[in-house]
């Protein structure tokens, strides 16, 4: 999400603010506000270095495999998971409802490396990938349930893309912002978006404070959550700029 802010359309806006805050805090604040089901189950890190991403959420499903349907003829089929890949926008995360299997792999290098020259933030699935020596030379953020041998068709058949999607146990529309970090993948509805990222930000800053008076050997209670004394002292460390934060 980069380029001059006056290009700067309201998702890519909204993309770099999310991704300033953590996947853990964006839980927090996301329950705050009555969404519990939000993380992913299934979806890490491909390679522990990736950094943090953020982005509209360009949902594919798949379900599960047929013999008739899924064959190796169906890749060049109208309509297929290539079709998928070549209509994912520009700073987008795809997202892929794999049916969480761990029996075959949705994407390989081939496949991802297509989803980065089109600009695509990253890519997830519940469902393992394959191919993960080349994936790493790609570049591209990739959050996988593992690594997998056997391609898609080997349990899958590719059912569309653009709807509402099930991926790691969470409802995923698209348009939806996907957030992806060390600790996994969070989807922040689309209506939320500018509150949680504004709320996750102060969270950031008050959680900054109470590290900064954790190292200074405060305990944390009446610190975190805060008693009174603490907000102000809290008030004060803003308005003296966060020394030490």
């Amino acid at each position: 999400m980069s380029g001059d802010a006056n290009d700067r359309t309201p998702d890519a806006d909204l993309s770099a603010r999310l991704a300033r805050i953590s996947t853990a805090t964006l839980t927090m604040v996301l329950l705050k506000r009555g969404i519990r089901r939000a993380w992913l189950r299934g979806p890490m890190p491909l390679f522990p270095d990736a950094p943090r991403v953020a982005g509209p959420a360009f949902t594919v499903r798949f379900v599960p495999g047929r013999e008739d349907l899924a064959t190796p003829e169906s890749y060049a089929r109208p309509g297929s998971f290539r079709d998928a890949i070549e209509a994912c926008p520009t700073g987008h995360i795809m997202v892929v409802d794999g049916c969480g299997t761990r029996e075959a792999a949705t994407l390989g290098d081939i496949l991802i490396a297509r989803l980065k020259a089109r600009g695509a933030a990253a890519a997830v699935a519940d469902a393992p990938v394959r191919d993960v020596a080349e994936i790493r030379k790609v570049g591209l953020p990739v959050f996988a349930a593992g690594a997998a041998a056997p391609p898609s068709i080997g349990a899958l058949a590719y059912a569309g893309y653009g709807e509402l999607v099930g991926c790691g146990g969470v409802a995923v529309a698209p348009g939806d912002f996907a957030v992806g970090d060390a600790d996994g993948v969070v989807v922040v509805p689309r209506a939320l978006a500018g509150d949680i990222a504004a709320a996750g930000a102060e969270q950031e800053r008050f959680e900054r404070f109470v590290q900064s008076r954790v190292k200074q050997g405060r305990p944390v209670v009446g610190l975190y959550p805060p008693n009174d004394a603490a907000l102000e002292d809290y008030r004060r460390w803003c308005a003296d700029g966060e020394p030490g934060g």
